[in-house]
């Protein structure tokens, strides 16, 4: 009897939540290890799903995980990053735009809908314009070239808030499209920041491999619950924000600067800390706040 009591507890501490967020709009991208493991991707979309039948609007953007560098070599291509990015060429461009749009894209929908979640899968370069990522080397001056990687000019959100009114969540891979009409890779983070900007979504969640932002990064219990805009500049030049949570952090100020109300980066390899995030009192991860 103590258990079915404890597990009523936790859905009246969520009621409020539930209550304050029906009808909004949630950005939630996930992507990286977490992608490998199966049961950790079904759990996530197992979230989503309940965060869609209480009323929530969630969106979708979703990386491709080690899926892309293991077809790359099966085709004898060898993958290569740059200060975190991965190059880019027109053979490498091909085997990105596949896995993502026909491989991983639908197996997510499917697995969302075997949830009873009505979804559709999206082409990012459907709806996001970009212009090539270029940058100098700081020591030599030379400039960078990554191949077909993009940033983020714009995003055409019509078809999402089609989808979002039809109760349809969408599924939207992280690619853009060029002026000059090619498809570029884009960085997850950045796909996802940019389109949670453009529908101005109540919530932006980054699911990471690390709790969440750590004042220590060798100690995974130095989680820092809250980060005010106003404190990151000084996290970054202390190097508390660098390498991979650096886009997430970059990309959670814009969003907020843009109309988001809350950003979190929380851990994917937690059971539902999707939901213990969103509808408990204490969260689980990082919040970036104004």
């Amino acid at each position: 009897m103590q258990n079915v009591i404890e597990k009523a507890s936790v859905l009246i501490e969520a009621l409020p939540y539930i209550q304050r967020f029906r009808g909004e709009t949630v950005v939630v991208k996930f992507g990286g290890s977490i992608m490998e493991d199966e049961d950790g991707v079904n759990s996530i979309l197992k979230d989503i799903a309940f965060m869609e039948c209480v009323g929530l609007r969630p969106v979708i953007v979703h990386g491709g995980g080690k899926s892309i560098s293991q077809r790359m070599k099966e085709k004898g291509l060898r993958p290569s990053f740059v200060k975190g990015l991965r190059v880019t060429d027109e053979d490498a461009m091909g085997v990105v735009e596949f896995v993502l749009n026909h491989e991983v894209n639908p197996a997510l929908v499917e697995t969302l809908q075997s949830y009873g979640c009505k979804s559709r899968g999206m082409h990012g370069d459907d709806i996001i314009r970009v212009t090539k990522h270029v940058e100098k080397d700081k020591k030599t001056g030379k400039e960078l070239d990554w191949g077909y990687v993009g940033d983020v000019t714009s995003v055409d959100v019509t078809p999402v808030e089609a989808f979002l009114q039809a109760a349809i969540t969408p599924v939207i891979t992280p690619l853009g499209r060029g002026a000059d009409r090619k498809i570029y890779n884009v960085n997850a983070d950045d796909a996802a920041a940019a389109i949670a900007e453009a529908l101005k979504a109540r919530k932006l969640v980054f699911l990471s491999d690390v709790p969440g932002l750590l004042a220590n990064p060798s100690d995974l219990d130095s989680r820092i619950s809250t980060v005010k805009v106003a404190e990151v500049n000084a996290l970054i030049k202390r190097g508390v924000i660098d390498g991979g949570m650096l886009p997430k952090i970059t990309g959670a100020v814009n969003a907020l600067k843009a109309g988001v109300r809350k950003t979190h980066i929380i851990d994917a390899g937690m059971p539902h800390s999707l939901l213990l995030e969103l509808f408990t009192d204490k969260g689980v991860g990082t919040e970036i706040v104004h």
